[in-house]
């Protein structure tokens, strides 16, 4: 049998490590990840092997509490055994971090999976209130692999002067930036791709943000 379509089969790569199998799907191979991981709860679209799926909820009763309060944070499930793990979110693009001993700002809806190597928490953007949204983000710390997506091919912008960004259109930013809330002189003035924004992610310092091409998915209509 020939056909296009047998192009597309996953990349060989070390065990262990997360592996991109296309731009919009990872694969995680269980041998070398200590047994287990984390992934946002139904983000498997296959795997092959001994594997097993246990919620995880938000981590810590701490976590689960600032997840109820802020509405950010991830509900997660805990995949372990033996095999591979092919995870995507809405053909959304795929990319991974490699930590070592640093840290990382991300979006909550902008994480796919991270290994169990990592520590994270939710905290508030400097400056943010209920007014502008409430800006939570969660950050990462450590050493090991996080896998983030994101809605359109994203720009990577070197942050040596001030730079802001649409709240939704933030991925991630770099730990050692000033994160502040800006607001638009008028209320009514449109200058992101939605209208009348109020609020943008303010950054300053010497760093990096990732800006996907898009606020995010649009909102489904009630049929």
């Amino acid at each position: 049998m020939r056909s296009h379509l047998f192009q597309h089969t996953e990349p060989e790569g070390e065990p262990g490590a997360f592996q991109l199998a296309t731009d919009r799907m990872l694969k995680v191979d269980l041998a070398g990840s200590g047994g287990f991981f984390y992934a946002k709860q139904g983000s498997m679209v296959a795997y092959q092997g001994d594997v097993d799926f246990a919620y995880e909820g938000s981590g810590s009763v701490t976590k689960l509490f600032k997840k109820a309060f802020t509405g950010e944070g991830m509900s997660l499930m805990k995949v372990s055994g033996r095999g591979d793990v092919f995870l995507a979110q809405d053909a959304d693009e795929v990319f991974v971090l490699y930590l070592e001993n640093e840290s990382v700002t991300v979006s909550g809806d902008n994480i796919l999976a991270f290994e169990s190597t990592l520590t994270w928490d939710i905290n508030r953007v400097e400056g943010a209130s209920m007014m502008s949204g409430g800006l939570f983000n969660t950050t990462f710390t450590g050493t090991g692999a996080l896998a983030v997506t994101a809605y359109g091919t994203p720009v990577v912008l070197n942050v040596d002067e001030p730079t802001f960004v649409d709240m939704q259109s933030a991925v991630l930013w770099s730990t050692s930036l000033t994160s502040s809330v800006r607001k638009t002189a008028r209320l009514g003035a449109v200058i992101g791709r939605g209208s009348g924004e109020a609020y943008q992610l303010g950054l300053t310092g010497q760093g990096f943000v990732v800006v996907q091409a898009s606020e995010g998915h649009p909102p489904l209509k009630e049929g």
